[in-house]
């Protein structure tokens, strides 16, 4: 098949969802599809070779927002918005990007969602004339539900059907505020009638998703994310570490949770006072304050010796850091529609310990790589202090976590069952 894929960039910032799309693409290509991945905004930041690299970035960040500062710049001519949109400028912004705010964005996510009708139409009809004129289309993959304005304009211009992922909408649409969170959902809603096929990366966020969309019968398939096994050797068991170390890996923020895994492994030292801490993960700008906190309480209890600041790893540090684990927690705030981490850290043999919320139980089902419980710190230090007790049933954990994920959670099993989802759409 001719596919295309659609995926906002995140600037200088890591993307769970652009690694899940840019790994995808690639698997999708060693299937022998012909794949054609586009960024929106701005360019990604990956920890693996960009699969969009030479394609042009369409509704580049710096026009998206002077046009929704004013209508006179969809008026702009051609030689000012491709002036803005030069990829070293758009890199060089994303370079500049903070974390994004959904209270601030309200109008312009409801223009994008408008899509044809909105304040971005011009962007909009430069990419789907650009797609025009490259070979026929099958079928186009929109990254998330917030892309849903462009199904309309795909299929009218390009006569191809609109697959949409789902990755973890809700939560940004619903901190959008009145009136436009309300706006946005009655448009996406009437909008969803357009798609052939959505995608939800596990069954507790197509659930959620079916309802709220108010999506017909079938409509949906579930297609688990997956990651590359490269780089992670497993086939070769990994050396347990010298003391118990509890890793966090994630963006270094409060929906993360990274506040929270920093006190509850506060409680949990107080039993096991070898316990060490290694924090990793994408850290902004935006995040730095967060960060300054956590310190200072790990300084105050007399921690900071037992604990150590991994940010912005590269894709090999980040496997090395993983592997360094006895087990890994990630204490989220909000819906997470998956967690990526969680797979990354049972591809590594490291074992889980997660709240009781979210997809986690269905990721810890399925593959008995980790341990649930309630969704307090006082729970998971209490399951800190037991595996740390216990170093052998941490090992055995991890090792049924490590063989679930290679037969059911890798990249190439991810790439399979789109494949599926792309031929019924």
């Amino acid at each position: 098949m001719n596919l295309v894929q659609i995926t906002p960039g995140a600037g200088g910032m890591y993307c769970g969802n652009c690694f899940r799309d840019n790994t995808m693409v690639r698997e999708l290509r060693a299937l022998g599809h012909t794949i054609l991945m586009l960024p929106l905004y701005l360019p990604m930041t990956l920890d693996e070779p960009d699969e969009s690299a030479g394609a042009p970035v369409f509704f580049g960040g710096i026009n998206v927002y002077l046009q929704q500062q004013s209508s006179l710049f969809s008026h702009a001519p051609n030689w000012f918005r491709q002036l803005v949109s030069h990829p070293r400028l758009l890199k060089w912004a994303g370079g500049k990007a903070a974390k994004t705010h959904a209270s601030d964005v309200g109008e312009m996510t409801l223009s994008m969602i408008r899509g044809e009708e909105g304040r971005h139409a011009r962007e909009l009809r430069e990419l789907t004339t650009w797609l025009a004129a490259q070979q026929k289309t099958d079928a186009v993959c929109l990254s998330n539900g917030m892309l849903i304005g462009m199904a309309r304009e795909l299929k009218r211009t390009l006569t191809t059907r609109v697959v949409c992922s789902l990755q973890g909408e809700d939560q940004f649409l619903d901190d959008l505020g009145s009136p436009h969170s309300q706006q946005c959902w009655d448009e996406i809603i009437e909008r969803a009638r357009e798609v052939d096929r959505f995608v939800a990366p596990s069954k507790y966020y197509g659930d959620i998703m079916t309802e709220r969309l108010k999506l017909r019968p079938g409509q949906l398939s579930v297609v688990h994310s997956g990651i590359s096994l490269d780089g992670y050797d497993v086939e070769s068991p990994r050396p347990q570490p010298s003391r118990p170390t509890l890793g966090f890996f994630a963006r270094m923020c409060r929906e993360k949770g990274l506040d929270r895994v920093v006190k509850a492994y506060l409680i949990a030292r107080r039993k096991v006072p070898s316990l060490r801490l290694k924090i990793g993960g994408a850290c902004g700008p935006s995040d730095l304050p967060l960060v300054e906190e956590c310190k200072r309480d790990l300084a105050q209890a007399g921690a900071m010796q037992d604990v150590e600041f991994h940010p912005n790893l590269s894709r090999p540090d980040k496997i090395q850091f993983l592997k360094s684990l006895s087990f890994l927690s990630v204490p989220v705030r909000y819906k997470e529609d998956f967690g990526l981490y969680v797979l990354e850290s049972m591809a590594a043999g490291t074992p889980v310990v997660q709240n009781r919320c979210c997809a986690f139980p269905e990721l810890v089902d399925a593959t008995g790589g980790g341990v649930m419980c309630d969704d307090t710190e006082e729970a998971l230090a209490a399951v800190y202090v037991d595996l740390a007790q216990s170093p052998d049933a941490a090992k055995r954990l991890g090792e049924t976590g490590k063989t679930a994920v290679q037969k059911q959670f890798s990249s190439r099993a991810m790439a399979l069952r789109m494949s599926e989802v792309f031929e019924r759409a």
